[in-house]
Parts: structure tokens; sequence; C-alpha cells
């Protein structure tokens, strides 16, 4: 796999001369001259004109003033909803529309809709576990996979499989944009390679929307959550060197608390959550277990249970 930490000279081409056609095809659509346009947006024409044509970087703040001035959403200009037709973007206006609960309705529906469509059943044969570092993601999972007899991926450990690397090394050398399309690839691989799993995945893939999503479509999730303190004692428990000073410990939990802060509305879109402050590693996987045979597909757990 071909990995950058930039876009190449070519990529930012094709994706200035998409945003030219893009305001080009907005100011038409309009009926807005160039020149109209241009006044609208207090910018001269010679600029727009380069704009237009893919010729030159935009700023934000002209990003911001062509829009106004064709009553757009900036981020209309940048997406690519005309590479998927009209009812996308259709779909997308409505949903802007939508109070966030409605939207986790609507997105719930959806997953299971096309989980029927595809599988013929609502929930997949295949566990997700997913939270912070020092969540049992790693104990629990391969607990759980013993009792239901299918395998147990680490997904960090595929990550590391398919670069041939350390992750300390992919961060290194490609960054934090390289590991994530690590991430998404060894993902798209557990899920064409196992109809039958649980995997343990890294605390931050739910901040990248179409890898979590796939999880969340192809794998019953299931987050492990923890007091920020517990999260902590578990890590120190792992004697990690790069925690080994009292600053770097504090620094380790100002950073859990920050994570959960940022990740705990993402974390909360999972199918199930198990809370497990406090609980031993006996007790987890029952209850575990149980959850499972709950909210999986009943096969699953009859055929485990053979």
């Amino acid at each position: 796999m071909t990995l950058q930490k930039s876009l190449s000279e070519q990529e930012i081409a094709e994706l200035s001369r998409r945003l030219g056609q893009r305001v080009r095809s907005a100011r038409a659509g309009r009926g807005m001259t160039m020149k109209q346009l241009a006044q609208d947006a207090d910018i001269s024409l010679p600029y727009l004109s380069r704009v237009e044509k893919g010729d030159g970087n935009i700023s934000i703040a002209v990003l911001h003033k062509l829009a106004a001035a064709l009553s757009l959403p900036a981020d209309s200009l940048l997406s690519d909803n005309e590479r998927y037709g009209t009812d996308y973007a259709l779909i997308i206006e409505l949903l802007k529309r939508q109070p966030p609960l409605q939207l986790r309705e609507i997105r719930k529906h959806l997953v299971e809709r096309f989980a029927r469509s595809q599988t013929g059943r609502a929930a997949p044969r295949r566990i997700a576990l997913i939270g912070l570092r020092g969540a049992g993601k790693s104990t629990l999972g391969v607990l759980l996979a013993e009792r239901l007899q299918v395998p147990f991926v680490e997904l960090n450990a595929e990550v590391e499989k398919e670069a041939g690397l350390s992750l300390n090394e992919i961060f290194s050398i490609y960054g934090q944009a390289g590991f994530r399309r690590l991430e998404r690839s060894s993902l798209e691989r557990v899920v064409a390679t196992y109809p039958e799993v649980v995997i343990a995945t890294g605390g931050g893939i739910v901040m990248e929307p179409a890898t979590y999503e796939l999880l969340l479509h192809s794998f019953f999730s299931v987050w492990l959550h923890a007091a920020p303190e517990e999260h902590f004692r578990r890590v120190m428990a792992q004697h990690d060197v790069r925690i080994a000073t009292p600053q770097l410990q504090e620094e380790a939990m100002a950073s859990i608390v920050a994570a959960l802060g940022a990740r705990s509305k993402l974390y909360a879109l999972a199918h199930a959550h198990m809370e497990t402050t406090g609980r031993q590693v006996d007790e987890l996987a029952g209850a575990l277990r149980r959850l499972i045979d709950e909210n999986v597909h009943p096969d699953f757990s009859k055929a485990s249970a053979a």
C-alpha cells in the first residue's frame, strides 16, 4: 500500500479544478455573470477567472465570500456531491435540517435496513469492541472469542502486518493520515475474510467517519468504557515506558480526559455500551457474553454453544 504524508501537486491541481467547476456551475445555474459574482463576492474579476479555471489556490476567506454570494454553504463548494447525483445532494440537505436525536434514529434505521438487504439478518455476525486504551478490549475480546469459538483479531496488529512496520514506525514515517488509511484497509480485509469474528479496535477509530461507518455497518459494536481514573490505572499496569515519570503520567491522565470528551458522543453510537469500572474480568466476560446472546442473531450464539 502506498502512503503519503501530503497531497501531490497533481492531486492539488485536481482539487482546484473541481472546485472551479463547482463555482462555475453554481454561478451559471443562478444566471450570474462572472462580473456579477466577482462584485457580489468582493473579489477581482481576474482572480475569479483563475478560480473557475482551477489555476490557483483559494483562501478560506475567498471561499466563504463566494459561497455567500452564491447563497450556498461553503462546504458545498468543497464536497463531491455531483459525483453521486441530485438525490444525494437533496438527502444531505434534508439531513441537515434534522435534530440530533432524529439523525441518530435515521442512521440506525439505515444501518439495519441495508444490513437486512445484504445479509438477510438484522445483526452482523461479527463483534467489534471499541473504547479508549485500558477499556479491556483485548482482554475481554480474547475471552469472548473463546466462548463463541470464533477468531479474535487485534486490528492494530493487522495494521502492523499490512505495513510491515510497528505502530510507532507507521506514525513516524506516514503520520496520522497514513495510519488511518492502513486502519481502513485492514478493517476492510477483516470484513472480507471473517464472516464471524471478534475484533478489538484502536481507540481513535471513531474519529475517521468512513472507517467508523464501515465498522458500525459490518459489526455489532460494543463500547467498553470506564472512569478516566480506571483507564489510567489500567494503562499504568501495562508498565508503559512512555509514562514513566510523574510529569508524563499527569500528561497521560489529561490526555485520557480530553480523548473521552472528544470521542464520547461517537463511542455512544455503538450498538451497546458496557461500564467496566470496578468490575472483575470474569464478571465482565460473562456480562459481555450475555449481551451478545441477547442482541446478536440467535444462530450465532447457538452455533458457538454447540
